[in-house]
């Protein structure tokens, strides 16, 4: 290997790991909240890349009808719910929200497919399409079972992602899509060519934490998910209502994934089911951060996009393979160094 081509592997690395390192951040908030190993993460990316992608051909995204059919679920649940509660004037503020908020997105949305907009504003309609789909998720499949264990909410990630994945198959078909580039411009340093898309990846992301930093350490909602992260029952305790929190999490969560799938769809042709592995590597660099510290969940996902990028290099066919199996020397470290409170047997 040249020292030209290690600076190549290099650029491709840190312009993969930002990804890696937006869906670690992700995955860790949404875990800290609610205790949730939050798999169908990597589905937004999936959806986010096929949406726009269907936006720049003039096509109307499937994206609509999994998102009127989501709030139509959730509108029923919780309309149900006030009613039961004897709270009617609840009913007015679920119809607006779940019912008529996503009709009027996808009404937008088939107004804008066939005039096919500036990328701009087809990026914010994928945006706005996308994001809701996270704290629908929550509603639906996560809320009714928000205080069983980390296994059984495991196993509900996992179903969830598999549905969610049959839906992108059948309203986006099985054939993979790759959206336009923000900028075809490239600049030269050294004897590196640098894209203007790979730049945008990475000043984006960097946009991302550190907007994701001043929400957590300077807004009033942001220092309440943190207490909800530390302490649900404290949280509970001092007023936060810890399904909202969990919902605002869902949120954030799909927000990011949906950026991350925005960003990452010209530079990859995405599927139906891309955004699992992505999803995974991103999971990857959040436990070599020790699933405690967002700056070193980034840090983990960063050395997951160098491994990633070197591991192609030197053995493309068993990538995948030398990036998962590098968790396992971490975990063996983690679980000897680790201390683990002895749990006494109760007398009867």
């Amino acid at each position: 290997m040249t020292a030209d081509i290690a600076l190549w592997l290099i650029q491709d690395g840190v312009t993969t790991g930002a990804i890696y390192a937006l869906l670690a951040l992700a995955l860790l908030l949404v875990f800290a909240v609610t205790r949730i190993i939050f798999v169908p993460q990597g589905d937004f990316i999936s959806y986010a890349g096929l949406t726009l992608g269907m936006l720049q051909l003039g096509q109307l995204p499937g994206t609509v009808y999994v998102l009127v059919g989501g709030g139509a679920l959730v509108a029923l649940l919780d309309g149900y719910a006030a009613w039961r509660e004897g709270a009617p004037r609840r009913l007015l503020r679920i119809v607006a929200v779940n019912l008529a908020l996503p009709i009027a997105l996808a009404l937008l949305a088939a107004w804008a497919a066939p005039r096919k907009l500036d990328a701009p504003w087809l990026m914010a309609l994928t945006l706005a399409l996308v994001a809701p789909l996270g704290p629908m998720l929550y509603r639906l499949a996560y809320r009714p079972l928000a205080d069983a264990s980390v296994l059984v909410l495991f196993i509900v990630s996992m179903a969830a992602h598999y549905a969610l994945s049959g839906l992108a198959l059948v309203i986006f078909g099985g054939e993979g899509l790759r959206t336009n580039a923000i900028s075809d411009s490239k600049f030269g340093l050294g004897v590196l060519q640098i894209s203007a898309q790979s730049l945008w990846v990475v000043g984006a992301s960097l946009v991302c934490m550190a907007a994701l930093w001043a929400f957590f350490e300077r807004s009033l909602t942001g220092k309440a998910l943190r207490a909800t992260a530390m302490n649900r029952i404290g949280a509970r305790l001092v007023g936060i209502r810890t399904a909202l929190a969990g919902q605002l999490a869902f949120w954030l969560a799909a927000a990011i994934g949906a950026v991350s799938g925005i960003l990452i769809s010209p530079i990859a042709t995405i599927y139906y089911d891309t955004g699992l592995m992505i999803g995974l590597k991103g999971f990857v660099g959040a436990i070599l951060g020790g699933m405690v510290s967002y700056p070193l969940a980034a840090l983990g996902a960063l050395v997951v996009g160098l491994l990633e990028a070197y591991a192609s290099f030197w053995a493309s066919p068993l990538k995948e393979s030398i990036v998962f199996g590098f968790l396992i020397p971490v975990l063996l470290w983690r679980s000897l160094t680790s201390r683990h409170p002895a749990v006494e047997d109760e007398e009867e």
